[in-house]
């Protein structure tokens, strides 16, 4: 079974999102989603200042087995990138939640949040696909 923290929001899309404070969220990919991917080779970000709407293309990462885009959980401008995975894709793989993280995104539609999953409501997804 997948590590699925409960104090994180989830997508359908298997992204995860924190709250930092100040209207501030850190997202990644699952612990779900880089089991299923396999070993990263390869992270492309989309540069800090820019806006992106919910569900819009954020990252592509790559992996042994394939390249899969990465969605905006929410709307809003990101404030920071993990510049870190560009030398070391592997660290999605060893720790999701923790240094694998990929964005930091500043909310433009706080109302965003309440539209994503809770980890139960992720766990009964992933147990459905």
């Amino acid at each position: 079974m997948s590590n699925i923290p409960s104090e994180l929001k989830y997508t359908k899309s298997h992204e995860w999102l924190k709250a930092e404070g100040d209207d501030v969220f850190t997202m990644g990919i699952s612990d779900h989603a880089q089991d299923q991917l396999g070993d990263m080779v390869y992270v492309e970000l989309q540069e800090a200042g820019q806006s992106i709407n919910a569900e819009g293309e954020c990252a592509v990462v790559e992996s042994v087995k394939a390249a899969s885009e990465v969605y905006m959980p929410i709307s809003g401008e990101i404030v920071e990138v993990n510049t870190a995975l560009s030398d070391a894709p592997e660290t999605i793989n060893q720790d999701p939640y923790g240094n694998g993280w990929l964005l930091k995104i500043k909310v433009s539609n706080p109302a965003d949040v309440d539209n994503l999953m809770d980890s139960a409501s992720y766990t009964d997804f992933i147990a459905s696909e």
